[in-house]
Formats: structure tokens, C-alpha cells, sequence
């Protein structure tokens, strides 16, 4: 049991990435805390975290709003004792062009994406700093690293990724790991939408990826668990993307330039 008697707070664990993670680590024997905007979501991977046999948490809280995370961190700690891992993964994603996108957009999704990590990370660096142990995993992205659209999304999930070095230059002293996971394209439920208008949306995107697929959040949560796990205690400020191959190039770019 790679996490036992560890306990881990995922921030967005209601469904998709954030819902994997969580079983994924509750396999390994983690007590997790489920943060989410719907409590209803949250308590439904709570139940199948309990149904393995380990603790479980379900917190209701909006990650943008400071007092809401404050009271969730206290609750967690109260209850736990301790939070070792935490997975800064809520996020949203609205707006495109920042010709057509209002300033409240562009604020709302700083806020989820990349506010609500340095709120949590905040809030529960103290007990980690104070514990001599802490492991931060924030969930950023491709498009943090590459000009793919989703302008304000793609800002926030870029600063994701320098404020983790950050956090792993600053705290690693205190032998806090900071880490950050990029994922390209993950079947989630927040695809439903998309999907629905077309159906063969993930077999068009399927070939900008070498490994000839999208992802599934398993394939992210086998990463988290691999950089919380005692595995990875050399490793802080690593920027691992679980992405298929897309970020080391563009084949069909290759094919072009290599054309007669």
C-alpha cells in the first residue's frame, strides 16, 4: 500500500480527473477529502473511496472563495489531524478569444484555475511545514505550455506551473515536494457537451497524439499516485505531462517540412 496511513485533500474530486485520483490513492490506502462545488458529487466518490476501506471526507466549498477554503482546510485538519497530499485540480474553463471574452470571465477563471491553488496550498502549508512532510500536485495543463486557444484558460494553467517551482524552490527545505501534472486531452464529463454535437470529436482528436489516443483519467491518476507515493520523494518542481506524446512535437508538421 504505497499511501498507507496517508491523507490526501483533491480539490474538484466530484467527477472526471479529480474523482479518479481520489480511488487511485484510496486503493493505496490514502483517507481522502473530497472538495467540490457540488457536495452531491462530492459525497458519491466519498462513498466508493469508503466502499474500499479507508476514510473519506466529503466538503463543499468554492475554491475561489478564500474564507470557503479556509474553513475546509480547518475541517480537514480537525478531522484528520494532517493533510500530506494535496491535489490542486478544480478547474473551469470559459471564454476563447480575448477579443470576444468579457474582464468576469477572464476573472473567473484565474480565480478556479489558478487562485484556488494558491488558496489551498495557503491554507495547508503551515500543517505540512510543521509535519516535515507535505506532497503538492497541481493538475495544469497542454495548453499551460502551447498556443492551443482557451486564452484565459490556458493563462491560468500556465501559471500553475511557474507558481509549483515556486512552491518547490521555497518549501522544499521544509521537505515540501511541489510537483505538476500537464494532461492533453482526458475523457471527462466535461466533454459531454462537445460530444454531443460530435460524436467523433475524440477519434479526430486521437490524431495529433503519437500513442494514437486521448486520455482517460486513470492515466492521469496512475501519475499523481506515482509523485505522491514515497517513489518520488527526489523528485519537486517537475513539470511531468501525461499527455500522449503531443508536447514532444508534431508529426504531421515533420511530414510536411520533409515532403519532395
Amino acid at each position: 500500500m504505497r499511501l498507507q496511513n496517508r491523507v490526501a485533500l483533491v480539490t474538484g474530486g466530484g467527477s472526471g480527473i479529480g474523482a479518479a485520483i481520489s480511488l487511485r490513492f484510496a486503493q493505496e490506502g490514502a483517507a481522502i477529502i473530497v472538495v467540490d462545488r457540488d457536495l452531491g458529487r462530492a459525497q458519491t466518490t466519498v462513498g466508493d473511496v469508503v466502499a474500499l476501506g479507508v476514510q473519506g471526507l466529503a466538503l463543499q466549498a468554492d475554491v475561489s472563495d478564500p474564507a470557503a477554503v479556509e474553513a475546509a482546510a480547518a475541517t480537514a485538519l480537525d478531522r484528520f489531524a494532517r493533510v500530506d497530499i494535496l491535489v490542486n485540480n478544480a478547474a473551469i474553463s470559459r471564454g476563447d478569444d480575448i477579443l470576444t471574452i468579457d474582464p468576469a470571465t477572464w476573472d473567473l477563471n484565474l480565480a478556479v484555475v489558478l487562485k484556488s491553488v494558491y488558496l489551498f496550498s495557503k491554507a495547508l502549508l503551515p500543517a505540512m511545514i510543521r509535519q516535515h512532510y507535505g506532497s503538492i500536485i497541481n493538475i495544469s495543463s497542454v495548453n499551460g505550455q502551447s498556443g492551443i486557444g482557451e486564452e484565459p484558460y490556458s493563462a491560468a494553467k500556465a501559471g500553475v506551473i511557474n507558481l509549483t517551482k515556486n512552491l518547490a524552490v521555497r518549501y522544499g527545505p521544509a521537505n515540501v515536494r511541489a510537483n505538476v501534472i500537464c494532461p492533453g486531452t482526458i475523457r471527462t464529463p466535461i466533454w459531454a457537451e462537445r460530444v454531443a454535437r460530435d460524436p467523433q470529436v475524440f477519434d479526430k482528436l486521437a490524431k495529433w497524439y503519437p500513442l494514437g489516443r486521448v486520455g482517460t483519467p486513470e492515466d492521469v491518476a496512475n501519475a499523481a499516485l506515482f509523485l505522491a507515493s514515497d517513489e518520488a520523494t527526489w523528485i519537486t518542481g517537475a513539470v511531468l505531462n501525461v499527455d500522449g506524446g503531443l508536447m514532444a512535437g508534431n508529426r504531421r508538421f515533420g511530414e510536411d517540412l520533409s515532403a519532395e
